[in-house]
């Protein structure tokens, strides 16, 4: 092997690609700045009990080692998410708190959502409103954020993971059965669903099953109310996504419904959203909400947000 190579998975820009991602990082920073949302640059490693919190995901994708000073295991970051979390919990804020970043990451394997185990992730994050116009805000800004970088046309995808979670809440399964079960959904597998529902008596087998196909326009909110209709909690979340959808009628994008998405990442706790063109076969941009993610470091707030890999998508040109 030559010197010169890289790792696999780990890339990096160099001449006209380096000064294509320079340009793009500054303009986002300056729409961010505009927006009322500070720029934070968390460190590349941390305690590696910091970094993890509730997300089996995250910790699969952090590389750790233990560190010669302190003998502790530090992480470097896989995500910037559970970083802004710590932040915000040190500021101990009882006030709207915006944050933006762009930071390199590194993860031990690619994902659905990365080109790379090195992407450099971009994002913005809003604390302390629990309000639907919170989660339309920061959607709003995900959508301006792909404007900038001239990718488009968008459609834009929403869910609700609070729905899967109260289904699951109200069953007695395992902690293995409930992964499996999560995986189905994350997967979208009707015939692996049809199987695990013969071999498992659950309370809301028909709702499960309901929400499996529960996609398309807008038009579905409404089919799903009549579905959950004695389940109040869920008929709560279905009429965020109406009314979110609702206040994002008037920009220039398609919205599609899907309840069967669940994130690749383990603490969303309600609304989630991803941005998709037809030219790419994954999502570009993704969030959502993760109340409580802060309540590891004494803290728990409200908060939703968005990231995507700048660093990507500043070479799709």
């Amino acid at each position: 092997m030559s010197t010169w190579q890289l790792p696999e998975g780990i890339d990096e820009l160099t001449g006209d690609q380096a000064l294509a991602f320079e340009a793009m990082r500054r303009a986002l920073l300056d729409l961010y700045a505009d927006k009322g949302y500070g720029l934070v640059i968390p460190p590349m490693v941390e305690n590696v009990e910091s970094l993890l919190l509730t997300s089996d995901s995250v910790n699969e994708k952090t590389f750790k080692f233990l560190d010669p000073v302190s003998g502790k295991m530090l992480g470097v970051h896989a995500d910037i998410t559970p970083q802004i979390a710590r932040i915000d919990a040190k500021r101990a804020s009882d006030k709207v708190e915006k944050y933006c970043y762009v930071n390199a990451i590194l993860q031990t394997r690619a994902d659905d959502f990365y080109a790379s185990r090195s992407p450099i992730q971009a994002g913005a994050e809003l604390y302390g409103s629990a309000d639907v116009s919170a989660d339309v805000e920061v959607i709003k800004l995900m959508l301006e954020s792909l404007k900038l970088l001239s990718v488009g046309p968008i459609v834009l995808s929403l869910g609700n993971v609070l729905i899967f979670n109260t289904l699951i809440s109200n069953e007695t399964l395992s902690n293995e059965q409930s992964s499996k079960l999560s995986q189905i959904f994350v997967k979208r597998s009707t015939p692996d669903l049809e199987v695990f529902l013969a071999n498992h008596s659950l309370n809301y087998a028909d709702k499960f099953s309901a929400l499996m196909r529960l996609e398309g326009d807008v038009s579905v909110l409404n089919e799903a109310l009549s579905v959950f209709n004695d389940m109040p909690i869920v008929k709560v979340a279905i009429e965020d996504l109406i009314s979110i959808s609702g206040q994002l009628k008037s920009l220039d994008i398609d919205i599609v419904v899907d309840l069967a998405e669940l994130k690749a990442y383990e603490y969303h706790t309600g609304v989630v959203f991803s941005a998709y063109n037809e030219h790419y076969s994954k999502a570009l941009a993704q969030g959502g909400r993760y109340n409580g993610l802060s309540a590891s470091f004494g803290q728990a707030r409200a908060a939703t947000g968005f990231s995507f890999d700048l660093k990507f998508l500043s070479q799709t040109k």
